[in-house]
């Protein structure tokens, strides 16, 4: 049977270039996103590249546990391995339409939500694998204020916070799942010029195979298959004082347990 893998927000710079490196290794991959149009053009952009690859698309809101819980409920086999990837980080706050503000719903529930839905499908197979895309841009997490309710809003402040919790739950999903043999790791990406680095005014000097070459070694190499519960930037384990934080680790994860 052929390995499955998901990569989530799969036609942005980076996305389509993690789905890409991949699908290379021989994956059947399932590229995700909510812009249909968008995910069929990076199939067809990387066939173009790589003609013998098994690829498909899922049309999913990631910002929304209902979708999320839905595309896992109809996904048919196993999986083998979770990118998650999906990130925004827009100038002003919105809500989505489940009334969570939409940063915060998609870098951080998103990524709790499509572990907690899939992980039951990797269960029981062989050398399965969750890969979180964070960030080395990553702090001031506000526990009281996880959406912005409270205080100004800044996209810059949302998406630190947002990638010091991915890096939190990142040791949380390692922990609990540990024995259903699912290894959870995240990394940051290299830095490449894309909507979400450009929407926090930043650029890029590295190329979406640059950026996506540390996700995708997570993903396949067996040099890490049996890691789990790290951080990593450019192929190298690296310390995360806030993977560290047990007490605020546990924290987060039942603050997140807590969202309808």
């Amino acid at each position: 049977m052929k390995r499955k893998a998901i990569v989530t927000g799969a036609y942005g710079a980076i996305g389509k270039a993690i789905a890409k490196g991949i699908a290379e290794y021989g994956l059947e991959v399932i590229l995700v996103g909510r812009d249909e149009g968008k995910l069929a053009k990076a199939i067809t952009d990387i066939q173009k590249l790589a003609p013998d690859t098994g690829l498909g698309y899922a049309v999913v809101d990631l910002s929304s546990q209902k979708e999320i819980r839905k595309f896992s409920k109809d996904w048919q086999g196993p999986l083998h391995v979770l990118v998650n990837n999906a990130g925004t980080t827009p100038r002003s706050r919105i809500e989505t339409d489940e009334g969570i503000e939409i940063q915060w719903a998609t870098n951080v529930l998103g990524y709790y939500w499509m572990i907690k839905y899939f992980s039951p499908h990797m269960k029981e197979q062989n050398d399965t694998r969750i890969v979180n895309v964070a960030s080395y841009w990553a702090g001031d997490l506000n526990f009281d204020d996880l959406e912005f309710k409270n205080r100004y809003y800044d996209n810059d402040k949302a998406y630190r916070q947002s990638k010091q919790a991915d890096r939190m739950l990142t040791e949380a999903f390692a922990h609990h799942l540990k024995s259903d043999g699912i290894c959870v790791n995240v990394c940051h990406p290299g830095d490449v010029n894309s909507k979400l680095s450009n929407d926090l005014g930043y650029g890029g000097s590295e190329t979406p195979e640059q950026g996506a070459d540390t996700p995708v070694w997570l993903a396949t190499s067996d040099e890490v298959e049996d890691q789990t519960g790290h951080y990593y930037e450019h192929r190298e384990k690296r310390h995360c004082s806030f993977m560290s934080d047990k007490k605020g680790v546990e924290r987060l994860f039942k603050l997140c347990q807590e969202y309808p």
